[in-house]
């Protein structure tokens, strides 16, 4: 990469924003094995997060540091792209150079290196649970390809229930893969709904 030294700070800082802009760019390596489904890192990442704040909420973890845990554990695949299971074998890449790269002369070095040490060491409890609602997004994704007739996604299901690490996820993760996921939409609406014929006499 070129020498970065002579742009400022907020030169910086809009690059860093373009540069997380590629994470909507950069798919999903997984599903190319698995034949159904897609997703890229951004989409992956936001509902990490999302599973984060919760799982810490539930373990009486920091929130805060959980979510953004989550909210930067992939940023450096923005270069680096995804390996999955398979691609690693052949492949490696030096994550944290990558980080350490899209981060200088930002100012937030400190504080997104810092996070990416922690998960790396997953010695606190706020590290166990990003790491877990990482599984537990993909777990969530599984399910649904389950559900959709994919055989090859209900075995990766059980493997992938069997890594989550705390309580709280393996609660989360077994009561994920027991939950059909129309069931937020189809069974919310009051019955009537799907009663309903079309037109203005619809209520009759």
């Amino acid at each position: 990469m070129a020498d970065m030294d002579g742009r400022d700070r907020l030169k910086r800082l809009a690059d860093f924003f373009f540069e997380c802009g590629m994470l909507r760019k950069t798919p999903r390596t997984g599903y190319q094995f698995l034949g159904t489904g897609a997703e890229n890192v951004a989409e992956h990442s936001f509902r990490t997060a999302v599973i984060g704040h919760v799982l810490a909420r539930m373990a009486g973890a920091d929130v805060a540091r959980t979510t953004y845990l989550c909210l930067f554990h992939d940023l450096h695949e923005a270069r680096t792209g995804d390996y999955n299971y398979v691609n690693r074998i052949y492949n490696s890449s030096t994550r944290t150079l990558a980080l350490e790269h899209a981060l200088k002369g930002t100012g937030l070095e400190e504080d997104v290196l810092g996070y990416w040490q922690e998960l790396e060491e997953t010695a606190t409890l706020e590290a166990r649970l990003a790491q877990d609602a990482d599984q537990l997004d993909f777990i969530l994704n599984l399910k649904e390809q389950a559900d959709l007739g994919n055989p090859y996604a209900a075995k990766w299901l059980e493997i992938a229930v069997q890594r989550v690490r705390t309580e709280w996820g393996r609660e989360l993760a077994e009561t994920i893969a027991v939950t059909d996921h129309t069931d937020w939409w189809f069974l919310g609406p009051d019955p009537a709904w799907w009663e309903r014929k079309n037109g203005s006499n619809a209520k009759k």
